[in-house]
């Protein structure tokens, strides 16, 4: 079973919650709506002409004489500019209005731009683009404080990472954890035997720190796959997992909804997504104003984490058959609280 989770976690060390590096691009449903095509209209332009008479415009006839007077001449010079105004003499001519009537046909029929999204976003360009390749230092550095400075957020969340994992034991052999990271959860579950794990994560610099973890955890190198990817588009078939895990990952991707949709893709029917995420305080409460105002800030110095969403609404609403949500306070998150944990069964 793989499964897989957002890399990039809070650092509360700063006060502030690292969160995945994901980020999004909305999918919209393609539109029923198929006008008629350029090609058809002309193609019925002309077979209408072909009824009428046509003027040949290439040439006008002047009385034979040896030689054209200056009038003539003139004219002639100036024939290819006048061409359209002389058509328009001849009420049974069309060549005359061609220009104008496929100048409308063209603009009446062509189909409005589509803003669909195909029904598999291709990994490497979602990647790009919501992703862009960033200095190694950079990166680099990201994954050391989260190596680093979640120590005492993970000690605190562990109570209930157990009581979530304990439930895939035996049951899932093909795991892929969203927002791997430096891989914090692989303890609970990397451990199983038998188990395979597809991690993806868009920072290539937490792969070293997560294959340590796994390592520690008792799995195989073989059984643990790194892939740079992001949440918005996995790059696993259809049904091909056992579980997901996120934990810290929906605050951060570019678009929750299409997150969540990926998620249901990849899970075998029956399989199970397992979730840890930090939401929004209840409104009206100080706690949600605070929220509000250091929400900015949290975005740009924990890579695009918001404080704001309510993302256990979003994860309810996602068509996941049965889904159990509990909701508790980490006294080591400070203002990054409540916190939303729970399985979702496809």
């Amino acid at each position: 079973m793989r499964i897989f989770s957002h890399n990039h976690k809070s650092s509360l060390s700063l006060g502030l919650v690292h969160c995945i590096h994901y980020k999004m691009i909305l999918r919209s449903p393609a539109s029923s709506f198929n006008p008629p095509s350029r090609s058809n209209c002309i193609q019925n332009q002309r077979a209408k002409r072909s009824t009428s008479l046509n003027c040949n415009l290439t040439q006008r006839q002047w009385p034979s004489t040896s030689s054209p007077t200056p009038e003539e001449s003139d004219y002639r010079n100036h024939q290819p500019f006048e061409l359209d105004s002389l058509c328009e003499s001849h009420r049974l001519c069309c060549c005359g209005r061609r220009r104008f009537i496929e100048a409308i046909g063209t603009t009446l029929v062509t189909a409005p731009p589509s803003h669909a999204s195909p029904s598999n976003p291709d990994p490497t360009a979602m990647l790009n683009s919501i992703h862009p390749p960033r200095p190694d230092w950079y990166e680099e550095f990201y994954a050391y404080v989260l190596d680093t400075c979640m120590k005492s957020y993970e000690a605190e969340i562990a109570v209930y990472k157990s009581q979530l994992f304990a439930s895939l034991k035996g049951k899932a052999k093909t795991v892929l954890e969203v927002g791997i990271g430096t891989g914090p959860n692989l303890k609970y579950y990397g451990g199983d035997n038998g188990v395979s794990v597809f991690a993806i994560d868009p920072n290539r610099k937490m792969e070293k720190f997560a294959r340590a973890a796994a390592l520690n955890a008792g799995l195989p190198p073989a059984n643990f796959k790194f892939i740079q990817a992001v949440a918005e588009a996995l790059p696993l078939s259809d049904a091909s997992v056992d579980a997901v895990v996120g934990t810290l990952v929906l605050c951060s991707v570019k678009d929750v909804n299409m997150t969540l949709k990926e998620v249901m893709r990849v899970l075998k029917p029956g399989g199970h997504y397992v979730f840890v995420e930090h939401v929004a305080a209840e409104d009206g409460t100080i706690l949600r104003c605070v929220q509000g105002v250091l929400d900015p800030l949290q975005q740009t110095v924990a890579d695009g984490c918001h404080l704001t969403r309510k993302t256990g609404k979003n994860i309810s609403e996602a068509g996941f058959s049965d889904v159990d949500i509990n909701t508790t306070f980490l006294s080591n998150a400070f203002f990054v609280n409540p916190h939303v944990y729970g399985i979702g069964c496809k």
